[in-house]
């Protein structure tokens, strides 16, 4: 197998950090695509790796938020030629059930083609460190000059929109967007309370203006996520610490209650006031990680009551269809998106994401190399 060498943010250790070192990437196979990424996004997903989660193993390299332009294409690969720009979104054996009835986020298989550290198809690497196998993330691996991804997981972009900005597409932003724009689906005119206002949530508040709610509440912590939220179209904003019933200010809000909610925090107390915040019947959307306390001791009452609690993976989209629409919208102003982004060089990556950990930028993104 020929390889060419590349620049990657590597975890040698847990809790070590990323070290930029060199590897070894093989060139592509049949099916898969080499990319020269141009930037990537940095999301907590990357941090979890860095941390040890996930269980994909070390070392490994991260990143799954990748932009580029393609320089090479294996053999069956049809709709990328090198030249391409293009965005890295997630894995799929695309083969399950779910994929065939058009449900990819849903993939059977999900975990291993995006956590398992290596190819979903057959369990190796394209990277490696000294003859040894270096983990494989989301199947792209983007915190590299280059990346080798499936045909399945590529999204070709236009050339003439920013495509140092487009990488947080492929999975913050669809997701949190996604998530109301294709989940929940809510009709014009209704309301809805998103809970925790990130990149997620603030990508869930643009998607909610796009969808016609009038009443978007907006509730975080930090006062200039809420201040970036106003300005983004929320109605309403709350300061999550300022009160003890969040649930009861958002029902006073909206007479009784939101048509839906959006949690991003995976927090269980606040699972629990996203739940009591919808009005009957009204539908809870809940993304973001496994919960870190105990559950939340749902009130069941409440949920036989009429009111649905609904799992959101990747904001249910098909990157393919949704990625070009988001960019659609971000063209005529109506998803400014590059209002959550700052740029660092990619030797700045651990400062990226202690920036991110510590809630001083919203959406990190490295700037890798040039278009």
């Amino acid at each position: 197998m020929k390889e060419r060498q590349v620049k990657a943010a590597v975890v040698t250790e847990q809790s070590d950090g990323f070290h930029i070192e060199e590897l070894s990437i093989d060139e592509p196979r049949a099916g898969e695509v080499l990319v020269r990424i141009v930037a990537t996004g940095v999301c907590p997903a990357d941090i979890a790796v860095r941390d040890g989660g996930f269980g994909t193993s070390v070392p490994a390299v991260p990143g799954h938020e990748g932009a580029g332009v393609v320089e090479a294409v294996g053999d069956d690969v049809t709709s990328i030629t090198p030249g391409d720009h293009v965005v890295l979104s997630y894995d799929t054996d695309g083969t399950c059930r779910n994929c065939a009835e058009g449900n990819p986020a849903y993939c059977s298989a999900f975990a291993r083609y995006n956590f398992d550290g290596v190819r979903g198809s057959d369990g190796s690497s394209p990277l490696r460190r000294n003859g040894e196998n270096v983990g494989l993330f989301f199947g792209q691996s983007s915190f590299s000059t280059h990346s080798i991804a499936n045909e399945r997981q590529i999204v070709r972009v236009p050339d003439d929109v920013p495509l140092e900005l487009l990488g947080p597409l492929g999975c913050g932003i669809q997701t949190g967007c996604g998530a109301v724009m294709n989940s929940l689906d809510p009709n014009a005119g209704t309301s809805i309370a998103i809970f925790g206002v990130g990149a997620v949530g603030l990508s869930a508040v643009m998607g909610a203006v796009v969808s016609g709610c009038t009443t978007v509440v907006a509730v975080d912590l930090l006062e200039e996520r809420l201040e970036l939220a106003n300005r983004l179209g929320a109605t309403h904003t709350i300061d999550a610490g300022s009160t003890d019933d969040l649930s009861g200010e958002i029902r006073s809000i909206t007479d009784g209650g939101v048509d839906n909610t959006l949690d991003t925090t995976s927090v269980p107390s606040v699972v629990r006031a996203a739940v009591d915040a919808t009005r009957v019947p009204g539908t809870c959307g809940l993304l973001g990680g496994a919960p870190t306390e105990p559950d939340p001791n749902l009130d069941m009452g409440r949920i036989l009551s009429g009111r649905a609690i609904r799992g959101i993976s990747q904001g249910d989209s098909i990157p393919q269809v949704f990625i070009p629409r988001l960019i659609d919208l971000y063209r005529q102003g109506r998803f400014p998106f590059d209002e959550l982004v700052e740029f660092y060089d990619f030797e700045d990556v651990n400062r990226a994401a202690e920036d991110l950990e510590a809630g001083r930028t919203i959406k990190p993104v490295l700037r890798i190399g040039e278009v």
